[in-house]
């Protein structure tokens, strides 16, 4: 975590990190003397009471007195020296807030530890979508927290809250969050006409013959080709999937896994495929069949599902989900016998396609520039810049200076309506363009020697021809 700047002699940088996260009701302990009741979960436990009640009563008073300024649009974020606190109210009166401590430097003066905190340095678009996410993953699992109140009150809230952000707390890397979490987009899988067709006939002979399967998301390689699902389920479930769940169930023998599918397998349908949630050993009439329970269309009709994740062996990952009832092990005996064999000839087909895609990418040398994509219509993401993500942490292959002036120019263009380009002159030889253009963002580095302004411009125009020649970007 502690990055070394060897130039300045014993400097030490320690990154952001998660102070408190709590959220609270105020509605629940409006006397005095009952605050504690407001607050329904409270991370770190071991804070005193009395503590925990200062600081949320701090963050109530904040949200009225900015309230008197701007009545329909509460406070986001307070900045002071040490850290920045993020506020969120996702239901009436169901408040969440985050406290980040602002990365330090560490400098030595006379043998002794001096802190510097770095004020500026953290974007409040980055951390108050990370804040958003923590509502819409735990939505994903649990439904909404009036959901909770209304099936057991506060007791209920409380326990469900405590259950599900134990965990996912764990899972926020504040060091490592970027333009990529506000945008919370979706990498997908680029397919011929041929294979997307037999895939999309896959899937609805499989949701035919299996009844209760209700939607189907198909993904490959950690990027999706088909889903059933609404776009904002399927965008937190696509993190939840890529960041948390298939990362867990990565084998070892699968480090290679960008390796096309091995070239002995055999001609008849053998097939490799096994449930990430769900029955560990379909042979064992003994096994349990436990899958995570998802809510999905929350804002109106409240469906309550089960999440089977099957996956075959290098090839996609399928997630049929079922109605309420919990699928038993002979529908997943059944599943399997039906997706395993027809997932495995689906899988060489679109491996070709990917060993196609990657020599048409891959046969120019190392590019001179970077980028970052969004659609904001159907939320597809590509990016460049970032390597792959592990589940401990996203790495981004440019420095966070630059990152951060990609987030800054991000929040420069959520200010306006209109397309606009902004370029940046940024360190050395370092030049960020930024284009917008009709509910698209294009974000290109471009590491060049004594280039100007026009030529910037011609290189950007160049790689939207080559890598975006279906995309019209306004010039």
């Amino acid at each position: 975590r502690l990055r070394m700047a060897a130039a300045a002699g014993q400097e030490k940088q320690l990154a952001p990190t998660l102070l408190s996260f709590f959220i609270y009701n105020p509605k629940l302990g409006p006397k005095e003397g009952e605050e504690e009741k407001k607050i329904l979960f409270y991370h770190p436990n071991e804070v005193e009471k009395n503590e925990k009640i200062r600081n949320v009563g701090l963050c109530e008073a904040i949200v009225q007195f900015t309230r008197t300024f701007s009545p329909t649009k509460p406070a986001k974020s307070l900045h002071t020296q040490k850290n920045r606190q993020f506020f969120h109210e996702p239901e009436e009166n169901f408040w969440m807030v985050m406290v980040v401590r602002n990365p330090i430097i560490e400098k030595h003066k006379d043998g002794k530890p001096v802190y510097e905190y770095q004020e500026e340095e953290l974007l409040d678009k980055v951390y108050s979508s990370v804040l958003q996410q923590c509502y819409s993953m735990y939505k994903l699992f649990n439904g909404t927290f009036l959901k909770a109140m209304e099936d057991g009150g506060v007791k209920v809230l409380k326990e469900r809250l405590e259950k599900f952000f134990h965990r996912y707390l764990q899972t926020l890397h504040l060091q490592s969050c970027d333009l990529l979490d506000v945008f919370c987009g979706i990498s997908f899988f680029p397919l011929d006409k041929m294979t997307y067709l037999k895939i999309q006939s896959f899937i609805n002979r499989m949701e035919e013959s299996l009844n209760i399967v209700k939607y189907t998301a198909f993904l490959y390689n950690d990027q999706l080709i088909w889903s059933g699902l609404e776009q904002d389920d399927m965008r937190i479930l696509y993190k939840y999937l890529t960041t948390s769940l298939f990362p867990r169930h990565m084998e070892p023998e699968l480090a290679g896994r960008d390796s096309p599918i091995r070239a002995e397998m055999p001609g008849n349908l053998q097939h490799y495929g096994r449930f990430l949630t769900g029955p560990l050993n379909l042979n064992d009439p003994e096994t349990k069949c436990r899958f995570p329970k998802i809510f999905v269309n929350t804002d109106d009709t409240y469906e309550e599902l089960h999440l089977i994740v099957y996956k075959n062996l290098i090839s996609p990952f399928s997630l049929p989900d079922t109605a309420s009832i919990p699928p038993t092990l002979e529908f997943c005996r059944k599943l399997d016998s039906i997706v395993g064999p027809q997932l495995t000839v689906l899988a060489s087909d679109i491996c070709e396609q990917y060993n196609i895609n990657k020599r048409i990418s891959g046969s120019e040398k190392e590019p001179q520039f970077k980028f970052i994509y969004f659609n904001h219509m159907n939320l597809a993401e590509k990016s460049t810049i970032h390597m792959r993500k592990t589940p401990s942490v996203s790495l981004a292959s440019v420095h966070p200076d630059l990152m951060k002036i990609l987030g800054d120019i991000n929040s420069d263009f959520s200010r306006v309506d209109e397309d606009e380009e902004i370029i940046v002159k940024a360190m050395s030889d370092y030049w960020v363009v930024g284009k917008k253009s009709d509910q698209r963002e294009l974000y290109v580095i471009l590491n060049q020697k004594n280039v100007n302004l026009i030529e910037v411009n011609e290189e950007v125009k160049k790689l939207c021809a080559t890598q975006f020649n279906n995309i019209f970007f306004l010039d």
